[in-house]
């Protein structure tokens, strides 16, 4: 017998939900239900500088609100960092890995000093691609700077990382975000550079817990906004590199406000909370989002 697909969404706590985060909430939600699909809930917290417990609570208590039901136990990210480690592991160990001790001060100067930044090469995000300042340091110099306890950041070799698993690495895109793209997408990780797997602070990314988390959860479908298409690229090559099972994908378009700005928590867009108590019901809620929604429509 076939095992049902298995969704999730997965809010990190820097902040309060807005109506993009309800969207793609329920997003995610009906579309499980209607392809008779599990659906879980996970708490991204590996930043411990930025998330906060009320956050977390308040995440509960608006998707109860939005009347979504999920499985318990919610999978939360700060109890697993070994799951993490010995991924980071996997990846140190076939040499593709390097440690940056490279501040952002460091990153803009040496961008400016090659390039200018206006001429700097960018990622998908529109920040500037790290250029490799730290990416030959040999080992007897690298000892040097962790003797006296500078922190540094793991840092995937990208180079090396493609010629491993090769260019042809895709993913199943079955929304039409962005630009249509539907289908078999080849993945672009060289568009991001030398990204971080492993924070000063932490011995995890973004990129690397969310590979890590939807394999062990058994993810089958992955819905998420459109701003993530991208880096989509980034988690299939993690995957084939840690040799774990590849979901499949469906990113959705962003709710924006009336200037076409996508909401944001650093924005400080109007939070669920706040929405409800100034007294909006959910079905004037769900109309909003309808409304947003179609504006949005190419």
């Amino acid at each position: 017998m076939k095992s049902p697909p298995v969704f999730r969404f997965a809010p990190s706590p820097t902040g309060l939900l807005h109506l993009g985060h309800a969207f793609s909430a329920l997003h995610a939600y009906n579309t499980a239900m209607a392809a008779n699909g599990r659906f879980l809930l996970r708490i991204e917290d590996i930043d411990h500088t930025r998330c906060r417990p009320e956050y977390v609570t308040q995440i509960f208590d608006d998707l109860s609100w939005l009347q979504l039901t999920w499985e318990e136990p919610v999978r939360q990210q700060s109890n697993h960092m070994n799951d993490y480690a010995k991924a980071l592991e996997k990846l140190v160990a076939l040499g593709i890995t390097y440690p940056c001790f490279a501040s952002r001060s460091e990153i803009k100067a040496e961008a400016q000093r090659r390039y200018g930044l206006e001429a700097a090469p960018r990622d998908p995000d529109g920040a500037l691609i790290y250029p490799g300042i730290y990416r030959k340091t040999g080992a007897g110099e690298r000892a040097k700077m962790w003797a006296p306890g500078k922190p540094s950041s793991i840092r995937l070799d990208m180079a090396k990382a493609i010629k491993l698993v090769g260019n042809n690495l895709t993913f199943q895109e079955l929304g039409t975000r962005p630009q249509g793209q539907r289908g078999t997408v080849l993945c672009q990780p060289e568009l991001w550079g030398d990204v971080i797997i492993a924070r000063k602070d932490t011995p995890t990314s973004y990129h690397l817990s969310v590979v890590v988390d939807d394999a062990l959860q058994g993810i089958t479908q992955v819905t998420r906004g459109e701003d993530i298409f991208h880096a989509t690229s980034i988690h299939r090559l993690l995957q084939t590199l840690l040799e774990l099972p590849e979901p499949q994908y469906n990113h959705h378009r962003l709710i924006r406000d009336d200037n076409a700005r996508r909401l944001s928590k650093s924005a400080s867009d109007k939070s669920l909370k706040s929405l409800r108590q100034e007294g909006l019901s959910l079905e004037q809620l769900l109309s909003l989002i309808k409304t947003s929604e179609d504006l949005a429509k190419d």
